[in-house]
């Protein structure tokens, strides 16, 4: 992960901790404000990580993706805002020199495995729009669990090998109150091409020949219309809804997460070409983190399942036996 880059030679005075001047009511508030966004990040993306475990009918391999986004999006909730919220309020890091070390390895590991969660995803929509018999016959949900796993283990072995061979890796308390992360000018470019360019790239590709191929179905489903159809039709028509629906749900979550993910990756590119304030960098990152508060909204608002999911929870049904068969689709 290409994280804040500063240039060293330029000493302390851009990282040192500055004095709280907001009143008490602001102070509390802002607080107030950070632990909301905390709540509804860790309690929506349980929420849907408990959905897709539960019930059997959501056993799907895109739905495994989207498990494992949440996974990822929780766990930001949980180790990654907490403390980024309070380094914010605060403008300065409390926490000392070793938590430091295992926030950005933290904060990498989660985004970078965000990244390709979304990149899979896009890969998962484009096989099922483009070769619908090839995915339906192919690609399972122990298929797609073991991508998962291997896309939590080399994200984990990337890591590793960037904190190995990085020979200036510097990850400290360069300052009294700060925490930052420093990368070598090899390690930033592989960097900011795996974490970044390549799969923005695939994401970019491949949702544009989803467009393309969602276009062709509802021209398709135009013609199916207006001919009497036999069963075989309808059930054809409704499918390529459905996958047409699918598309368009996670195309609105793809693009969303790249709306969070440019700013600070613009900032990335531009960082040694333009002079940027620590507070400044700390709301790009804010930004970026905010997309994991952002996808459980986005299931709310497009997936019918998922507010029935809610209802279901908030009444206890969960705990009924056989709940798990409960139909949440129709």
């Amino acid at each position: 992960m290409n994280l804040t880059e500063f240039n060293q030679s330029d000493g302390c005075d851009h990282f040192s901790c500055l004095e709280r001047s907001v009143s008490p009511t602001v102070y509390i508030l802002l607080y107030v404000c950070s632990a909301a966004v905390i709540l509804l990040t860790v309690c929506g993306n349980l929420l849907v990580i408990i959905s897709v475990l539960h019930f059997k009918q959501l056993h799907t391999p895109t739905n495994m993706l989207v498990l494992s986004l949440a996974v990822s999006d929780f766990l930001v909730g949980v180790l990654v805002m907490p403390a980024m919220f309070i380094w914010t309020i605060e403008s300065c890091w409390i926490f000392g020199r070793g938590f430091c070390t295992v926030f950005w390895i933290i904060c990498g590991f989660l985004l970078i495995l965000s990244i390709y969660n979304i990149t899979l995803i896009s890969v998962d929509r484009y096989l099922a729009l483009s070769n619908p018999f090839f995915y339906m016959s192919k690609v399972s949900v122990r298929i797609t669990c073991v991508v998962i796993i291997l896309n939590w283990f080399v994200v984990g072995v990337y890591l590793l090998l960037l904190m190995y061979f990085n020979g200036n890796f510097t990850i400290s308390v360069m300052c009294p109150g700060e925490c930052f992360y420093f990368l070598n000018e090899v390690w930033n470019v592989i960097d900011l091409i795996y974490s970044f360019i390549f799969p923005l790239s695939v994401i970019i590709i491949l949702y544009t020949r989803v467009f393309v191929i969602a276009k062709k179905h509802a021209t398709a489903i135009r013609e199916l219309n207006n001919h009497t159809r036999p069963k075989t039709q309808k059930i054809t028509s409704y499918s390529m809804k459905s996958e047409r629906k699918a598309a368009k749900v996670l195309g609105i979550l793809v693009s969303v997460f790249l709306v969070c993910l440019l700013p600070y990756y613009i900032y990335s590119l531009l960082g040694n070409v333009i002079e940027i304030q620590r507070e400044s960098i700390q709301k790009l990152i804010i930004i970026l983190y905010l997309n994991s508060t952002i996808n459980p909204v986005i299931y709310a608002l497009f997936y019918p399942w998922f507010r029935r999911r809610v209802k279901l929870t908030i009444i206890l049904q969960i705990f009924q036996s056989n709940s798990a068969l409960v139909n949440v689709l129709s």
